[in-house]
């Protein structure tokens, strides 16, 4: 008998803030209009990529840090035909909250 496998979509809770209203948000609270706010965001989210890139972690005190990991090689199964399969190692970005940021949350 095959087994029958049925996606169902995360249901996530709460409400989520997309790019634009990122940038929106940064205007408002630095004073900045939008195109320079955008412009902005986008040079912290090319800085912290370019900084992951070479192997740096980035420490914004209060806030979190930013980090590589590395992922191990693992075996995994296609969840289709339940075959095993070898994944790679691979490096992935991590965050850890910092201090402040986990005290504004409880």
């Amino acid at each position: 008998m095959l087994g029958v496998c049925v996606y169902y979509p995360l249901k996530l809770e709460g409400n989520f803030m997309n790019k634009s209203e990122l940038i929106d948000s940064i205007a408002d609270k630095s004073g900045l209009n939008k195109t320079q706010a955008g412009d902005a965001l986008n040079a912290v989210m090319e800085s912290v990529g370019e900084a992951l890139e070479a192997g740096d972690s980035i420490s914004l005190v209060g806030f979190g840090t930013f980090s590589v990991k590395d992922r191990k090689a693992r075996t995994g199964r296609n969840p289709k035909t339940g075959e095993e399969l070898s994944i790679p190692a691979s490096k992935v970005p991590s965050f850890k909250a910092g201090k402040n940021l986990k005290e504004r949350l409880n």
